[in-house]
This record gives C-alpha cells, sequence and structure tokens, in this order.
C-alpha cells in the first residue's frame, strides 16, 4: 500500500511539473503570445464498467455533475493544446462514489491527461473514467469517427 502511495505522489508531482513548465512557457521561444492551453467549456469522457465490460463516451459539460454507474463525475476545468502544439487535453476531475443508500465517498480529485491515462487514473473496483478530449460548444455532439455525423 505504500508503494502505490509512493508512486501515486510520485505521478502527480510530475504531472505538476509538467503543467507548471508548460504554464511558464518552457522552451517555447518566440511563440510566448500565443498560449499553451486552451480552456474548452465540454470534457469528452469515457468510463468502462469492468462488471459488464461495456465502454460508454459521456459528455461532461465544465462544472456540471454527470452520472456513470454509481459515479458522479465533475469536470472542473478542461484545456487542451492549441493546433501548433502536439495533441493534449487534460481535466481536472472531481469524482464521488454514491452507492444505493449511502452518502457519496470521494474517490478521485485531480488531473487527468488524454495521452497518459495511466499517469493519474481513477482507482475504483467497479469502474474506469479517463479523459478522450475537450471540446467547444460548439463541437460538443459531433465526433472525429468516420461516418458518425
Amino acid at each position: 500500500m505504500g508503494q502505490r502511495r509512493t508512486k501515486r505522489r510520485a505521478a502527480v508531482a510530475v504531472a505538476g511539473a509538467v503543467l507548471c513548465s508548460v504554464a511558464l512557457g518552457a522552451g517555447r521561444g518566440d511563440a510566448a503570445d500565443e498560449p499553451d492551453w486552451i480552456a474548452r467549456p465540454v470534457a469528452v469522457l469515457q468510463g468502462l464498467d469492468k462488471v459488464t465490460a461495456r465502454i460508454s463516451t459521456v459528455t461532461a459539460p465544465v462544472g456540471e455533475t454527470v452520472g456513470f454507474g454509481t459515479l458522479l463525475v465533475t469536470v472542473e476545468t478542461c484545456q487542451e493544446h492549441p493546433p501548433t502544439l502536439p495533441p493534449e487535453s487534460a481535466a481536472f476531475m472531481v469524482v464521488d462514489d454514491q452507492p444505493p443508500d449511502e452518502q457519496p465517498r470521494r474517490v478521485f480529485s485531480g488531473w487527468m491527461f488524454a495521452s497518459s491515462p495511466g499517469l493519474h487514473a481513477l482507482e475504483h473496483p467497479v469502474y474506469d473514467v479517463w479523459v478522450l478530449s475537450c471540446r467547444s460548444a460548439e463541437t460538443a455532439g459531433q465526433s472525429s469517427a468516420p461516418g458518425t455525423n
């Protein structure tokens, strides 16, 4: 158990260092006028029910709580790189578990990165939830998969 906490703390420290260096524009040279991250109003999440092996895509507006199984997921912010940088989406999420007839219990609070879902992952015996992307309100109902629109 102690080793798992040490690994989790190390992952949080690495994620924080990455966000700080990106936010400060480390290694960007003359492109400081362009933002490193763009806030988007909608997060696209994917959830796995480990019991049924069903995968679901969940659209979560920033600041609103959405349900997935017994989980209550609130995305506090969803950020993505501009098109001139390598693709990346990150969301700060708070996840509570509320089984029937029980009080909610916080099971996750932190950043998740689309390119590294295992870096700071939700640990739950029944469900997995991870970030796929961030979208603007205009593209919230669209999909980049061919033939889905």
